[in-house]
């Protein structure tokens, strides 16, 4: 599902009023939840996770964070939950690319698999064991941040420059997963995804709480080659919107676009009518992200064109400052 409109409203309106008595009950649940101890793993645990619910770009973060440990001599492996995948259960599964697909462990857990060894299990504990197993210095979990299994040795919140911490409640009457007065304590940096005065505004809160501030971008990979082109543009992501402005800032002419909920299955149906709408609004090519292409089986969109993006950040020593507090001895 998409995040209702509401959320992103400074003061709150009707609909977060209404929902404030649930949004508290839930904040109450979520902020004891999250001050139980956690399990010390036998591998350093770095959490790439979000205040609120909906995507900030934690999948990209993870790769470019990991891609930083291989470089500092570090061997990372990944642990997700496995979103929407068929086998994540409590037993942990290395995810195969050569062998698995989406609908057996999830969008994600692909991706990272094929950049790191990458283990899915329900059971965060067991899955951290299992990484450190393998062989696994460093155990990067996509997500988490307010699941209190595991002990996070560093804790990066991922924040959306643009919609920060959104009408700031709780679940169901805004965004937060828990009250922020539960999260700071458990978060050692936030992670600016992106320019926004929502995003500036929880920077300085950070900052004023002694936490660090990061700032990153989500930039295109070899997006030119969309310059100038007829592009119908579809995406399931956490902020379809997005996806759609960066294929705007890399020059292509947007003639059409969809927007489908976050982890959207895609059916034969679905990948029909977008080939039909794609063709009625005369596109030259259909274009979506990375990770709802794990979604589609190769072959079943002809012409599909893959957009890839990476974060990069704009202080990578002190990210690097940051990251070398997870070495041990």
């Amino acid at each position: 599902m998409r995040a209702p409109a509401f959320w992103q409203r400074g003061t709150p309106g009707a609909w977060a009023r209404l929902l404030q008595p649930l949004s508290m009950i839930y904040g109450a649940i979520s902020g004891r939840r999250m001050a139980r101890p956690g399990v010390h793993a036998t591998a350093p645990i770095l959490c790439i996770g979000n205040f609120t619910a909906g995507g900030a770009g934690k999948t990209p973060a993870a790769l470019a964070i990991a891609r930083i440990l291989r470089d500092m001599g570090e061997a990372p492996a990944f642990l997700s939950r496995g979103f929407g995948g068929g086998l994540s259960s409590d037993e942990p599964l290395q995810v195969d690319p050569s062998l698995h697909e989406a609908a057996d462990v999830g969008d994600e857990p692909l991706l990272l698999a094929r950049r790191a060894p990458a283990f899915i299990c329900t059971d965060r504990v067991a899955g951290a064991e299992a990484a450190a197993r393998a062989g696994a210095s460093i155990v990067v979990m996509d997500d988490g941040l307010q699941n209190p299994s595991l002990h996070k040795d560093l804790a990066l919140a991922l924040v959306d420059g643009v919609t920060g911490i959104g009408n700031g409640l709780c679940l169901p009457a805004g965004p937060l997963r828990a009250p922020m007065s539960a999260q700071w304590p458990r978060t050692d940096a936030v992670v600016i995804v992106g320019a926004g005065a929502a995003g500036a505004r929880v920077a300085e809160m950070a900052l004023s709480m002694g936490r660090d501030a990061l700032h990153a971008e989500l930039a295109p990979v070899d997006g030119e080659r969309l310059r100038g082109r007829r592009v119908f543009a579809f995406a399931g992501i956490g902020r379809p919107e997005k996806f759609f402005e960066t294929l705007r800032g890399c020059g292509a002419e947007l003639v059409g676009v969809r927007a489908f909920d976050d982890h959207q299955i895609f059916e034969p149906e679905d990948l029909r009518l977008l080939a039909a709408d794609a063709k009625a609004a005369r596109a030259e090519v259909l274009v979506t992200t990375e990770k709802d292409a794990t979604r589609i089986a190769p072959g079943a969109l002809p012409g599909l064109d893959v957009l890839k993006v990476e974060m990069k950040f704009a202080d990578e020593a002190a990210l690097r400052a940051l990251l070398r507090r997870l070495r041990r001895g």
